[in-house]
């Protein structure tokens, strides 16, 4: 039987390695009842087992307190204590039921199985068994065969069925012996002597039971032994030889009465009898507080009977008052549905009203550039021809108020386009501090003609490599730049830039333009944003400006992921500051090379067909591009200009994209069917930012933009004929 134990031990470590500890004092009770089994302190071991019964009962741990049952009966079960060991396992299998089956369940019934044959209760046993073994089959876990087929046997022995019982125990006396083995084949071959014996053939039942005093002297299972012993003296007593019979006889007493005090000193009688007791007490308090539990019940059960009738009298009250409050509401709904169509409408009319306001700036827009562009330009070429002094000044306002009105017209369509959401951000590598640079450059003559110090701090600690919208971030630099020098004079502006953090490849940067200028009213602090806002009538007469610049910074900074800040105070200065947040390029950019914006040497005895409708803008372009010592023939249809195309050879063609009958982008396709090296200019009036890259797509090299500057339109000339030049010289 010790190496039924044995295995047994076995599954129940297993169990215990598969299952969560639930709580800190279930492991606590459990490791003391252990420890005291092992010093076979089991009045201990009882208690700590049945302290942690009592702590998953009241915490509602069930699968816990099954296995704890558990535990408890197979502390019963090595006191031989049959009946206490039955009850706890069939508490344990009874808490077991309606959760899923696992091996410690099988164990359970394994163990309630054994409980039944040491009460000598074999039906029981049987189905005990049977359960058991068909909870491992369904885990798919193996228990020994031979500790199966030995407790089979016993059950087949005790119903008469010697034969199947004799098959059970041969087939575990046929294994080698091994040192786990030797319990069971000890039992085994006492029970084939019992067998003998009831059959009365004492000699074969001696010889078994030799056998089985052999194998018990290695295992030292003391209470198998007691059994041997008390067989053989039943048999020698059979056979009258009374002198052994008795011999055998006053071993197994002496042995049996060892036992007993060993079993004794393990737990005590008076001990075992006290826990008993107390237990008795306990389910009797608890029956107790159960009946007085279930009377609460009943009478809270009544009181919610009482309140449930208050509840279905007071909810058909108020089903009536839904019911008339229902046809008020379907009234009211039907009303603000009404209402809800007349929003949409007024919605849609709001959003045709806002399409129609940005069709007609544009509209405007390309209108105005046209004229725009012919102010410009004579006025560009009057300047040229060596005015009279009396006549410069004139001439000179007229270039200042054509640029002005040209910025006010691209700062109207970039507001117009930031408000239709089609502004699209770029990520595209770029040096933070040579484009703070570039921006200073650009305004050291604005600085110096208001006397003001521009000074430019960047953190070096700022990575030089960055993603992000350079384009943008200039345009808000360059507006909050100019802006600061515009209204300070004899002054400091200050722009200083320092990075925050720089953590997971991302570097959050704060920039910050201060100036010690004029200042904005308290009052204007929060206007100032709005489009065509300034700080007074007085500021905008006294200093230009549209009003529109800081409207575009706000919204752009916006659209970047940031919001700008605004500290001012009247007489003193302003400080604008904002935060973007940049992902850092680990890859070095190249540096561009720096040349001049035109060699004017390129331009000289070079023919450029023109192709433009209009007649002054012909004028003013054919007289321009002349100035500069080149041959210009004029067409004013896409349709002649592809057949001048296809019969002379031209240096570069500067087509209009607004062409009666062919349009420009529908003349350079054809153009480029027969011709692909000649470099093709688009002019036009639309916003470039609008229609770049699908004017490119059309085979075009590059785009001017009308009104343009004029150093702009010679150096984009210029830069397409040195394009054309360098091709030709690697070819």
């Amino acid at each position: 039987m010790r190496y039924l134990l044995v295995f047994m031990f076995f599954i129940n470590s297993f169990l215990y390695s598969q299952t969560k500890k639930s709580a800190d004092s279930i492991i606590y009770y459990t490791n003391l009842a252990n420890s005291n089994i092992k010093e076979n302190k089991y009045k201990n071991a009882l208690y700590f087992t049945q302290k942690a019964i009592n702590y998953c009962d009241n915490n509602g741990k069930t699968e816990d307190q099954a296995i704890q049952n558990y535990n408890l009966g197979k502390i019963y079960y090595d006191l031989n204590k049959y009946n206490d060991a039955r009850e706890s396992f069939t508490e344990s299998i009874s808490l077991f039921e309606g959760l899923t089956p696992t091996a410690q369940s099988a164990n359970s019934y394994y163990y309630l199985s054994l409980s039944n044959i040491g009460k000598k209760n074999y039906k029981a046993a049987e189905v005990s068994l049977n359960k058991a073994l068909s909870t491992y089959n369904e885990l798919n876990i193996a228990p020994d065969d031979d500790l199966i087929n030995l407790q089979k046997g016993i059950i087949y022995k005790a119903n008469g069925n010697y034969n199947s019982a004799s098959y059970c125990f041969n087939s575990v006396i046929s294994k080698p012996n091994s040192p786990t083995n030797l319990d069971a084949k000890a039992e085994a071959l006492y029970q084939i002597g019992l067998i003998e014996e009831i059959n009365k053939r004492n000699n074969l039942a001696l010889n078994y039971y030799n056998k089985a005093l052999v194998l018990n002297a290695k295992n030292k299972n003391l209470k198998q032994k007691s059994n041997i012993l008390m067989a053989l003296s039943s048999v020698y007593d059979s056979i009258l030889d009374k002198s052994t019979a008795y011999s055998f006889l006053q071993q197994h007493l002496n042995l049996k009465q060892s036992i007993e005090i060993a079993n004794n000193e393990k737990l005590g009688i008076d001990d075992y009898d006290n826990f008993k007791e107390t237990q008795r007490l306990k389910k009797i308090e608890k029956s107790n507080l159960q009946n007085i539990e279930k009377e609460k019940n009943n009478k809270f059960s009544k009181l919610i009977n009482i309140l449930a009738l208050a509840l279905i009298s007071i909810l058909s009250l108020l089903s009536l008052s839904l019911y008339k409050n229902n046809i008020n509401r379907n009234k009211s709904n039907l009303l603000l549905h009404e209402k809800n169509n007349e929003l949409i409408i007024a919605k849609e009319k709001a959003e045709k009203a806002s399409q129609a306001r940005a069709d007609f700036l544009s509209t405007v827009s390309h209108e105005l550039r046209t004229p725009l562009n012919a102010i410009n330009g004579i006025t560009h070429l009057l300047l040229e021809e060596k005015p009279k002094k009396s006549q410069l000044h004139y001439l000179s306002s007229l270039k200042f108020s054509g640029n002005y009105l040209t910025t006010f017209i691209n700062e109207i369509l970039e507001i117009n386009k930031i408000e239709s959401n089609k502004v699209e951000v770029e990520n595209i590598n770029f040096n933070l501090k040579q484009l703070l640079e570039s921006i200073q450059n650009s305004l050291k003559e604005i600085a110096t003609k208001n006397s003001n110090s521009f000074v430019l701090e960047i953190d070096q600690n700022i990575p030089d490599n960055l993603m992000g919208d350079p384009t943008k971030l200039s345009q808000i630099f360059m507006n909050l730049v100019n802006n600061a020098l515009k209204f300070t004079k004899n002054g400091n502006v200050t722009t200083i830039t320092k990075l925050i953090s720089l953590k997971n490849g991302n570097a959050n940067l704060s920039f910050e333009i201060i100036d010690t200028g004029i200042g904005i009213p308290k009052d204007k602090l929060e206007t100032v944003f709005e489009s065509f806002s300034q700080g007074s009538v007085e500021i905008n007469r006294k200093y230009g400006g549209t009003g529109l610049g800081l409207t575009i910074v706000k919204k752009l900074i916006k659209i970047l992921g940031g919001q700008i800040r605004l500290e001012s105070t009247v007489g003193k200065g302003s400080k604008f500051s904002f935060e973007l947040e940049f992902k850092v390029n680990e890859h070095e950019i190249p540096v561009e090379k720096k040349t001049e914006i035109y060699n004017k040497s390129i331009l000289k005895d070079k023919k450029v067909l023109l192709v433009e409708d209009n007649k002054i803008n012909q004028m003013i372009t054919k007289k321009m591009l002349e100035n500069k010592g080149v041959s210009c023939e004029v067409i004013d249809n896409g349709e002649d200009a592809i057949e001048i195309a296809k019969n002379q050879s031209f240096d570069l063609i500067l087509m209009d994209v607004h062409l009666p009958g062919i349009n420009g982008t529908i003349a350079t396709q054809q153009i480029r069917e027969f011709d692909i090296n000649t470099p093709i200019i688009a002019l036009t009036a639309i916003s470039l930012d609008e229609n770049r890259d699908l004017l490119l797509s059309f085979g075009m090299n590059d785009v001017i933009t009308k009104p343009f500057a004029p150093e702009d339109f010679y150096a984009i000339i210029a830069q397409n004929l040195q394009n054309t030049n360098t091709s030709k010289s690697t070819l």
